[in-house]
C-alpha cells in the first residue's frame, strides 16, 4: 500500500513540517493483468470437471509473448487494496493458485513483474503416466474450458473476433471446430498426430501455427506470437475422439536431425 503526503490547499512551502493529510492508493489493474475472481472461477471449472482428468492436478502458467520476454526471475503475487499475496513459481514458471477469501473481496489481481503485454497465460493439467512429447485429449480439453472461464487469453484484434462475445464462454469455444483456442507444445512441432487404439490421425496444416495464416501485422495482435511454430489447435470439440485419446508430437528438430 502506498501512502502519498498532499499539502492542504494554499498551505505555504514553510508550513510542510506541519502533519500532513495522506491518501491510500490501491492497486491499479492493468487490462491485461488477470482477475482473480476469474481465475478462481476457472479453478472451480476445474473442479467441477475434473473426471475429464481425474488424476491431475490444476496449476497456471505463464509462458513468453514477445521475442524480447525475459522469464527469468518472474515473480506473480495476487494483489489487491490491501493485501499482496506472493505465488511460488516452479521452474515451468507455473503456479497453483489458493484459495484467499479478502482477495475474492477486494476484487483483487494476478499480476506479474513483467510488461502486461510480454506474457501469455494457459492452464495447465497433466495427468501422470502420459509418456514424454505426447499430451492426452481430456488434459487438453479441461485445460481449454478452465482458461476461458478463467479470462486466461488476451488477444486483441478484430481478426480474433470470435473471442470478443465468447471469451468467458468455454462451452462455445472449447465445443466448437471454431473455437480456435490455441495450445503451445514445449517445442516447435512439425508435425501433430491423434491417436487412439487403431486409430490415428494427422492433424492438418490448418490447425498448426494458428492455422498458417497470420500476417506479421496480425501476428502483434495474437498470444501466440512468439510461440507460433509451438501452436497447435486440437480436436478437443471431436466427441469421436475419447478423453483418453494421446496427442502426439513430431518436433522440428527431430525431424532435422532425421534427415540424410
Amino acid at each position: 500500500m502506498l501512502a502519498s503526503p498532499i499539502l492542504p490547499a494554499g498551505a505555504a512551502r514553510e508550513d510542510a513540517a506541519a502533519p500532513m493529510q495522506t491518501v491510500l492508493v490501491p492497486y491499479v489493474r492493468d487490462p491485461v493483468d488477470k482477475s482473480y475472481r476469474k481465475m478462481m472461477a476457472g479453478v472451480a471449472r476445474f473442479e467441477r470437471e475434473h473426471a475429464l482428468a481425474s488424476a491431475a492436478s490444476l496449476r497456471f502458467r505463464l509462458l513468453p509473448r514477445l521475442p524480447t520476454t525475459d522469464m527469468r526471475g518472474v515473480a506473480v503475487r495476487i494483489a489487491g487494496e490491501r493485501i499482496s499475496v506472493p505465488l511460488a513459481l516452479d521452474g515451468d514458471n507455473s503456479f497453483v493458485l489458493p484459495r484467499n477469501e479478502a482477495a475474492l473481496r477486494e476484487d483483487a489481481a494476478v499480476i506479474a513483474n513483467r510488461r502486461g503485454d510480454s506474457l501469455t497465460w494457459r492452464a495447465a493439467i497433466h495427468s501422470p503416466g502420459v509418456a514424454p512429447g505426447t499430451r492426452r485429449l481430456g488434459d487438453l480439453r479441461l485445460e481449454c474450458r478452465v482458461g476461458i472461464e478463467a479470462g486466461l487469453v488476451s488477444n486483441s484484434s478484430p481478426l480474433f473476433g470470435w473471442l470478443s462475445d465468447a471469451l468467458s464462454n468455454a462451452d462455445q469455444v472449447c465445443a466448437s471446430a471454431d473455437g480456435n483456442y490455441l495450445f503451445f507444445a514445449e517445442r516447435p512441432v512439425f508435425a501433430v498426430t491423434v491417436r487412439h487404439g487403431a486409430r490415428a490421425e494427422v492433424l492438418p496444416f490448418a490447425m498448426l501455427y494458428a492455422g498458417g495464416r497470420l500476417t506479421a501485422d496480425d501476428l502483434r495482435f495474437c498470444d501466440c506470437q512468439v510461440l507460433l511454430d509451438r501452436s497447435y489447435y486440437a480436436p478437443i470439440f471431436d466427441a469421436s475422439w475419447p478423453d483418453d485419446a494421446i496427442v502426439e508430437f513430431e518436433y522440428m528438430d527431430d525431424a532435422a536431425g532425421g534427415a540424410p
